[in-house]
């Protein structure tokens, strides 16, 4: 974006974080292509960054936005206009009429989900393509999600895009028969989405609330759609959960709480009413999965009044269960951390270290705590320095900094 006053700018991009998702979604509906649909809401967006630090947000920065993307489209195409695309052309200007500020705009995110989790793409670039359409994300936090260059990710998503216009793919829910095989999916990206929120991978701050709210809204859509998929369910109890310490989980100047440190007095006591209900529920289906036993596990520590009340054993055993559903090094890796509750920092490390997760930085933090517990502060050290390097998030790297400055000096 081009520079703007300081305040201005935080406030388009604010607009931008928050809306995007849904201005695309709009415009896709509106236009059936997809590359069109973002070409156009980032013009709309170019001309908000030259008008609105002189002329204010409108009344409905997502209205204004929808509306400007709509007729760049329009003036584009008058530009353009061939035979081929005139009949484009005319519906495009019946669509001006169409509300856009509420009413049918309620589903289009969700159809933009379905159309790019199509079986026709490999799952990886599914989930991409829709956190890049649906969540706002840059390339460079998608490729940080993934654990894979930046490159790779930019041509992932290039080759989603072309295989959903070359071959067809409708922009629609699909038949209810065909909702099942791409669940996996689609509760992969809402995941992702609540991820990025919950802890961000870039910025200021550490929390996105409007990505956390945008993937809860969807979460609850899927559990309207699909009422008899555990999965959907527990993903939604999962994200509750989650979301009810959110309030605890930074100070009032937006420093970073840890969970042990947080205030369970300020939990959210309907978010976890709720999400604990739909985790028996859950329970009671008997179809146990990755989503459902993280749900369980929040639950459990959601009973907990204090952090030294948490059922750490139970813990340990729900994981052990997850670990058997999803053996990847990041389940281990969190296993890790209620292991070394259980039986010692030593045994958590020892965990930690058989793990090739060098890449990851969460593998840094975890192990950067583990060796303060054990008092190794020269090693703890150099862990907390590779975990400030590998966070690009400004809030977590200054909690990492005071973590590191607590250490007693290192010994030579």
């Amino acid at each position: 974006m081009p520079d703007v006053p300081a305040t201005s700018r935080a406030e388009i991009e604010r607009v931008f974080r928050a809306e995007y998702g849904r201005a695309v979604s709009v415009l896709v509906r509106v236009l059936g292509d997809i590359d069109a649909a973002e070409e156009a809401v980032q013009e709309a967006f170019a001309v908000a960054v030259e008008r609105w630090p002189s002329a204010g947000l409108p009344p409905s920065p997502a209205g204004w936005i929808i509306t400007t993307a709509r007729n760049k489209a329009i003036d584009r195409l008058r530009r353009e206009a061939s035979r081929h695309d005139r009949h484009a052309q005319a519906q495009l200007l019946h669509a001006v009429d169409d509300p856009v500020e509420e009413g049918a705009v309620r589903d289009d995110r969700l159809r933009l989900i379905f159309t790019c989790c199509h079986p026709a793409l490999a799952v990886p670039a599914q989930v991409a393509l829709t956190l890049r359409l649906l969540g706002g994300l840059t390339t460079t936090e998608i490729a940080r999600a993934f654990l894979v260059p930046e490159a790779t990710m930019a041509q992932r998503i290039v080759r989603a895009k072309g295989k959903i216009r070359g071959a067809r793919i409708p922009y629609r829910v699909p038949r209810e028969a065909d909702l099942p095989e791409r669940l996996r999916a689609v509760l992969a990206v809402v995941y992702l989405v609540f991820n990025e929120g919950y802890a961000a991978s870039s910025g200021d701050r550490l929390v996105r609330e409007d990505l956390c709210a945008e993937a809860i809204r969807l979460g609850r859509l899927l559990v309207e759609l699909m009422p008899d998929e555990p999965e959907a369910m527990g993903l939604l109890a999962l994200m509750l959960l989650v979301e009810s310490r959110r309030a605890t989980r930074t100070t009032a100047d937006a420093a970073v709480v840890s969970l042990a440190d947080q205030d369970r007095g300020r939990w959210d006591r309907d978010l976890i009413a709720e999400g604990q209900k739909l985790v028996r529920r859950c329970l009671r289906r008997g179809r146990p999965g990755p989503y459902q036993i993280q749900a369980a596990i929040n639950a459990v520590h959601s009973d907990a009044a204090t952090a030294a009340d948490t059922d750490w054993r139970q813990i340990v055993q729900l994981y052990d269960q997850l670990l058997a559903l999803t053996p990847t090094p990041v389940v281990a890796l969190n296993r890790a951390v209620a292991v070394a509750e259980v039986d010692g920092p030593a045994a958590g490390l020892a965990v930690v270290d058989e793990l090739d997760l060098g890449a990851y930085h969460p593998f840094h933090v975890v192990r950067a705590d583990l060796l303060r517990r054990l008092g190794r502060t020269a090693e703890a050290a150099r862990a907390y320095d590779a975990a400030i390097d590998g966070s690009a998030n400004a809030a977590e790297r200054e909690f990492l900094r005071r973590r590191r400055a607590a250490l007693d000096p290192p010994s030579p």
